[in-house]
């Protein structure tokens, strides 16, 4: 029997961030995180009496390919403490026109989901201080990465600077895949990042705003 999944919204849009940031993508919100991060934009989703939709592995399946958009992004919350989601995940990697990308906040094991084949793009936070969350976070995960997956550095201070350029030479995160400041939105000013980038002249890093924040409304759902 297939298994079933609490689906909070699902969309297409572009992309907002990541290696594919402008790139249209089908997303799959699952409901529910482990986490309580002081700048969440989707606590919503979080919440024990959100809404949401009921649907099967192949429900969500076949709604993605009804899309025609080949990118997908599985996302939360934290999508990867969903029981029986490594079923979702080799269902849409073994479709051959299309590429997943899983959003996770760094707290969840990865070794189990790398081991999919075909294997899907990690998109993983690194929870700086401000997020008050650092102390959850899982670092064997740094050891599995690949170059085709990305480690975002969620920002909000110097103080998540500083910590965010010491992980980087600590795991050498620039050899080992994609790497990206990205600012608390209205906590810093991306001028300021900028300049710490080139002060600490931190080649290989990138620095992205998060589109979909500048295109519409930061609150606005579904986008």
């Amino acid at each position: 029997m297939s298994a079933t999944y609490r689906v909070a919204e699902q969309f297409v849009s572009i992309n907002g961030e990541g290696t594919r940031a402008g790139e249209l993508a089908v997303f799959v919100r699952l409901c529910g995180c482990n986490l309580q991060c002081s700048y969440c934009d989707t606590q919503w989703a979080n919440q024990p009496d959100v809404s949401y939709q009921l649907q099967t592995t192949e429900e969500i399946v076949q709604a993605i390919l009804e899309t025609g958009v080949r990118n997908v992004t599985l996302t939360g919350g934290e999508p990867l403490l969903t029981p029986n989601v490594a079923e979702l995940i080799a269902a849409i990697t073994a479709q051959p026109t299309l590429s997943l990308e899983i959003e996770t906040n760094g707290s969840v094991p990865l070794q189990s989901f790398a081991a999919i084949q075909p294997r899907p793009i990690f998109t993983m936070d690194y929870k700086l201080p401000s997020s008050g969350m650092e102390h959850k976070m899982c670092l064997e995960n740094m050891q599995l990465l690949q170059p085709q997956d990305t480690v975002k550095l969620v920002s909000g201070s110097l103080e998540d600077l500083e910590r965010g350029a010491a992980l980087i030479q600590q795991y050498d995160l620039t050899h080992r895949c994609h790497v990206y400041f990205s600012p608390v939105f209205g906590s810093i000013e991306p001028q300021e990042m900028v300049q710490f980038l080139i002060e600490r002249k931190l080649n290989g890093v990138r620095l992205q705003l998060q589109l979909h924040k500048y295109i519409w409304d930061p609150q606005e759902r579904g986008v």
